[in-house]
């Protein structure tokens, strides 16, 4: 049997067009067509061979693209002319916020209805409007840090009342749990108007905070230091000496006082007083109430509950020295009876403790309420 023939794959000679004398003719060459030209924005940039000047029509995927990255790049729709910035050429006639007068316009008509909470994001958009937020900030009458949230950092704190000198509204309660008096003492003797001030729960605080706001705030009317432990007999006195105009003040669980301070705080300041809270103090008694009635003829709100050692004695002196009293307090003060507050009661003072007769009258429908359900076989 015969070996197979081998066949050999032979390139296939080129094409040509014409022969003419002794030798073969050149090939002739496909002209290669260029590439259309892609903007810089399409991702591509152009290629060319070593030693050769770059073409505009020959492409070659950048550093981090792939082949498929390049084709999706080929066939991107035109993109859209960027649109002009904000802070370009505006239309005729229109005018910015910051046009407006800042001191005539903005400050009292706008930035003055803007929350704490809303300037502190202001104040990042630009340097001018840091500028004009500091502007506001530093005209304020008010400063309440609730409108700033429950919480509020020692920071924003800082930064909110570094340039207020006019602040006559002063009320830090949400900054209890770190307010110290080197927070707090600068703000005070920066602003010598103030005559509201709030410093309900502060417990880090101590008697020189409250000597400055003595000493620096002559014209306090309004002062709460609910629920401030540290507040004794001699903050309480140095209170009394340096301020005249004092009006209402909140010692609500100032558990330190005893009647002595009461009674010292009475003959001082007794006659300009309208509103005090004592709550939830077993240190005072009837003798620091006694006091108060001789000396407070303007008192109107007097809020003695939890007082266990206040008693009818104390009660019956306010109903005989405190014509101007309109609302009385004596919740949990066991030692109060019914006779010495009907005076009060005929008189049209609001009491938190019903009338025995009262009580006795919800009892008997509570008790036929239940009527039907009592079993009354032996």
């Amino acid at each position: 049997m015969a070996p197979p023939l081998l066949r050999l794959a032979l390139p296939a000679p080129p094409i040509t067009t014409s022969f003419s004398g002794g030798h073969w003719p050149k090939t002739k060459k496909e002209p290669v067509s260029a590439a259309p030209s892609r903007s810089p924005a399409s991702g591509l940039k152009p290629c060319s061979r070593e030693g050769e000047p770059e073409e505009a029509g020959s492409l070659r995927p950048l550093q981090g693209q792939s082949e498929r990255t390049l084709l999706r790049t080929r066939n991107r729709p035109p993109m859209e002319p960027p649109m002009e910035p904000s802070g370009g050429e505006q239309e005729p006639g229109a005018v910015r916020l910051l046009d407006l007068p800042w001191e005539d316009v903005l400050l009292p008509h706008v930035l003055s209805r803007v929350p704490l909470r809303q300037l502190l994001r202001l104040q990042r958009v630009s340097r001018a409007f840091r500028a004009l937020v500091q502007l506001h900030l530093a005209g304020l009458r008010r400063f309440d840090a609730a409108q700033v949230g429950p919480q509020i950092p020692r920071a924003a704190l800082a930064w909110l009342l570094r340039d207020a000198e006019g602040l006559q509204e002063l009320a830090l309660a949400p900054c209890h749990e770190w307010l110290s008096d080197e927070d707090l003492v600068p703000v005070l003797t920066r602003n010598p108007q103030l005559r509201s001030v709030a410093l309900a729960g502060c417990g880090q605080l101590s008697r020189r905070a409250l000597g400055a706001l003595a000493e620096g705030c002559p014209r306090l009317q309004r002062l709460s230091l609910a629920h401030c432990d540290w507040v004794d007999g001699l903050a309480l006195r140095g209170l009394a000496d340096r301020c005249p105009a004092l009006e209402e003040l909140d010692l609500t669980a100032c558990r330190q006082l005893k009647d002595e301070a009461i009674v010292y705080l009475a003959q001082r300041r007794g006659a300009g007083l309208r509103s005090l809270s004592l709550a939830v103090n077993a240190n005072v008694g009837d003798t620091a109430v006694q006091e108060l009635a001789r000396n407070c003829p303007e008192l109107e709100h007097l809020d003695l509950t939890g007082c266990l050692r206040v008693g009818s004695d104390g009660v019956r002196t306010l109903a005989e020295y405190c014509p101007a009293l309109r609302s009385l307090r004596v919740r949990h003060c066991h030692h109060v009876a019914e006779p010495s507050l009907s005076r009060l009661r005929k008189r049209g003072v609001d009491i938190d403790v019903e009338p025995p007769l009262h009580q006795a009258l919800v009892l008997l429908q509570d008790m036929a309420g239940f009527a039907p359900f009592v079993n009354l076989q032996v």
